[in-house]
């Protein structure tokens, strides 16, 4: 009877009565060779011992036979203090700006197109026989000298349309006709002007936008060709003042109470032709809820004292 052969890497079936001394141990499935000879071997070798699962607390014997191993205690990182935010009286310093080659290029076509301008305004300086006045409501033509001691009669506000209504601020005389509106005789008396006036540089708005990332918030002005000469940015920990001239004789001004805190000497101005970057480095790694910092409540007690003032001198009109 043919019994298994318990040898490490055999696994062959033998004769106890037959058992040669010069057998090869070999692993079949593997197809290894043992690297040792001898008997084969009928005795199952002992099961190793499985440790015992257990409440905390108990002990037996197994615990020796259990692998012991280096415990490590892992800490998180300890929270950063928030920072303290800084005073909105702090000095205002103004931030460094870069140029861009697309902006210094807009610029020199803008300044040769400006010279051809200013060639053909002094080729024309003289009023021509045709010229039209330029006050608003005005349908007179330059004819002469004689022109210069005519009356003018024009229109002093601005042109409204409001729910299919057209009329002037100053006089107010509404009409859903568009031509009766251009006829409209105006209502102030006056000199001609026979050319434009030069206002200089006017106050507009301009559309800007902001987004962040983990350390920087980026406000973006969209002002094309802006004058890298006549624009800055002024800046403390809470505050961002901007000025900015584009398009020659328009003017962005915009001051802001920042939401968080930023580190003025690590933040910068990009210059480019279509608008214009903030680079505002954070203080601290935080994200913004929002660009600007919302005015504070005015507190209850002032509203009650408000309220009840209020209800005093509805009393005593009673």
């Amino acid at each position: 009877m043919s019994v298994l052969c318990y040898n490490k890497a055999c696994g062959q079936r033998f004769d106890p009565e037959k058992n040669p001394e010069g057998v090869q141990y070999r692993n079949k499935p593997l197809g290894y060779t043992g690297c040792t000879k001898g008997p084969h071997n009928k005795e199952k070798p002992p099961e190793p011992v499985k440790p015992d699962v257990r409440s905390l607390g108990e002990k037996k014997d197994g615990d020796d036979q259990r692998p012991k191993f280096s415990e490590y205690i892992i800490s998180a990182p300890l929270p950063q203090e928030a920072i303290r935010r800084p005073s909105v009286d702090e000095p205002m310093v103004r931030l460094q700006h870069k140029v861009s080659t697309s902006l210094k290029q807009a610029l020199e076509r803008l300044k040769l197109s400006e010279n051809t301008a200013e060639q053909q305004e002094e080729d024309n300086n003289e009023l021509k026989i045709g010229t039209s006045c330029k006050n608003a409501g005005c349908t007179k033509s330059f004819d002469g000298p004689a022109s210069e001691l005519e009356e003018c009669s024009y229109h002093a506000g601005f042109p409204i349309f409001h729910e299919g209504m057209k009329y002037w601020s100053c006089c107010k005389r509404k009409t859903c006709d568009f031509n009766t509106f251009l006829s409209q005789e105006g209502c102030t008396k006056g000199s001609h002007l026979w050319r434009k006036k030069d206002d200089g540089k006017k106050v507009v708005p301009c559309r800007f936008d902001w987004h962040q990332t983990g350390a920087q918030v980026i406000v973006s002005i969209y002002a094309k060709n802006a004058v890298p000469e006549l624009c800055y940015v002024e800046a403390n920990a809470t505050t961002l003042d901007i000025h900015v001239i584009f398009e020659g004789e328009k003017e962005f001004v915009q001051k802001i109470s920042l939401w968080g805190v930023i580190d003025v000497s690590k933040s910068l101005i990009n210059m480019m032709a279509a608008k214009i970057e903030i680079n505002m480095k954070k203080a601290e790694p935080m994200l913004w809820a929002r660009l600007d910092l919302p005015l504070p409540a005015p507190p209850k007690e002032e509203e009650e004292e408000e309220k009840e003032e209020s209800d005093s001198d509805d009393d005593e009109v009673d």
